[in-house]
């Protein structure tokens, strides 16, 4: 069951980025107003970063939470 969980969350990342990028694209061919700036390129840049940091983390968060815990077994026993 959990790695069912894991990947409907790594599908539901890839939606999400794909959906950014998609609406990036759309920007950048849109012919749109450059007077504005680069903001749309940094938030996507932003939302990027953090959507593959959370999909990262949903997938190695056991892996690390076991490093974690040996880490802390191996201190306490000291």
């Amino acid at each position: 069951m959990m790695g069912s969980t894991v990947s409907h969350r790594t599908a539901a990342v890839l939606a999400v980025l794909f959906t950014v990028m998609l609406a990036r694209l759309r920007t950048v061919t849109g012919g749109e107003d450059r007077e504005r700036g680069d903001v749309p390129g940094w938030v996507m840049i932003t939302l990027m970063s953090a959507v593959l940091v959370a999909g990262i983390l949903a997938i190695a968060k056991p892996a690390l939470e076991g490093l974690f815990n040996d880490a802390m077994s191996q201190v306490s026993q000291r």
